[in-house]
């Protein structure tokens, strides 16, 4: 009988492939969990004057879709358990899709209202489910590949925040914009749907789905990630919110000038994405990045506060580079601090459960904050303490690298 050996040279370039394709589905995937909210801020001035919407009203598009990713983000068990990971972060990517092409159909506030509020369904569904993936098949490279995805959900909303603006004036209407991303979002499920299969049968095997033992209530570990969730993500939709509109309102700059300023900043958080990653491997401590990434988030969000008009490159450089970097290493924690894919699915979801229901109400205080007083100067200053807070939980954050941290 005639036996074969695989090749040693064979199976690692089987690995690296399989590595590349994983990488390709999970960017792919992050890149459509942000247009859907990145897009509404650069069209700010005309949905407001078309739907008739005071700043608090607008902010209901930001905050909707946010508060959906949070109170669905528990959904997702069910749907790993029924579907498995692969399937059930293409299922997210598909009511993402049809939510959002939904939206070309009019300017009306309750059809725009619903539309963000599904969107963010999926969102949360595709979002929960992807730190089970990472844990899964990519437990050796854990903060390369959180990176990675990290970096793609940074890029879509870059792009989307950069694009949308001079994408309704090509196709004549700001609903036609908005709607315009269902391409995107159609294109990242057929996407996902082809190379996911590198990640295995079915994604990767969920033998009891992320969430199946309930959420972690008790757990102390949990709830530090959780804050840090909740604060990330406050700072990171009022920045998507309202940073372009306190450029004009406060900073003096066109609304194309805001626009470009909004892009560079995100752009940078894309790059600061990447990047963490490498530092991660440096065997450099968690707690001592995650900081001065802080640090510099809450210098950005109080220069911007308090002199908007000056050195306003700074702030936004400041904002860029320290909360690029905080995103990723939030997003990291629950994948590196669990013994294995089903706790950080548990993890997540509490997370985002608890994080994105709190952090969705902020966007509309900000709003409420600048009807009454006339600036953003209070609001952002009270963002920039917001960020300083977080530096408590981030003191209890124990570990020398991502791999041993929480344990």
């Amino acid at each position: 009988m005639m036996h074969t050996q695989s090749h040693p040279a064979a199976s690692a370039h089987s690995a690296h492939s399989a590595l590349g394709l994983g990488a390709v589905a999970l960017f792919v995937a992050g890149a459509n969990l942000r247009p859907a909210i990145a897009a509404v801020s650069p069209l700010a001035d005309h949905i407001r004057s078309d739907l008739h919407l005071s700043a608090t009203g607008l902010s209901l598009l930001t905050t909707l879709p946010t508060l959906a990713m949070g109170v669905c983000a528990p959904a997702a068990a069910i749907v790993a358990r029924r579907l498995g990971l692969h399937r059930g972060v293409l299922l997210g990517l598909a009511i993402i899709t049809l939510a959002t092409a939904a939206r070309a159909a009019g300017a009306s506030s309750w059809l725009q209202l619903s539309c963000s509020a599904a969107a963010g369904a999926g969102i949360a569904i595709a979002q929960t489910l992807l730190p089970a993936v990472v844990k899964a098949r990519f437990a050796d490279r854990l903060g390369l590949v959180t990176g990675i995805y990290t970096a793609g959900l940074g890029l879509g909303g870059a792009v989307a925040a950069g694009v949308s603006a001079p994408l309704a004036d090509a196709v004549g209407s700001w609903p036609g914009a908005l709607g315009s991303w269902a391409v995107l979002a159609l294109a990242g499920s057929v996407l996902w749907s082809v190379t996911g299969r590198a990640l295995g049968p079915d994604g990767v095997a969920t033998p009891s789905g992320p969430v199946t033992r309930g959420l972690p209530w008790r757990s102390a570990k949990a709830w530090r990630i959780t804050t840090l969730a909740a604060g990330n993500s406050a700072l990171y939709y009022c920045e998507l919110a309202w940073v372009a509109a306190l450029l004009q309102d406060d900073g003096g700059h066109s609304a194309a000038g805001a626009g470009l300023l909004l892009t560079v900043m995100i752009s940078l958080q894309v790059v600061s994405m990447l990047a963490v990653p490498a530092l991660l491997g440096e065997g450099r401590s968690t707690r001592q990045d995650l900081v001065w990434t802080t640090t510099l988030t809450a210098v950005g969000f109080l220069g911007l506060a308090f002199a908007p008009g000056t050195a306003t490159w700074l702030w936004i450089v400041a904002l860029g580079i320290g909360h690029g970097s905080l995103f990723t290493l939030v997003l990291t924690l629950p994948v590196v601090s669990s013994r294995d894919s089903a706790e950080a699915g548990r993890i997540s979801a509490m997370a985002f459960f608890v994080g994105y229901s709190c952090a969705a109400l902020a966007p509309v205080l900000v709003g409420a904050l600048r009807d009454s007083t006339g600036d953003f100067h209070l609001a952002f200053g009270l963002l920039g303490g917001l960020a300083v807070l977080m530096l408590l939980p981030t003191a209890r954050i124990r570990g020398d690298n991502g791999a041993k941290a929480q344990r």
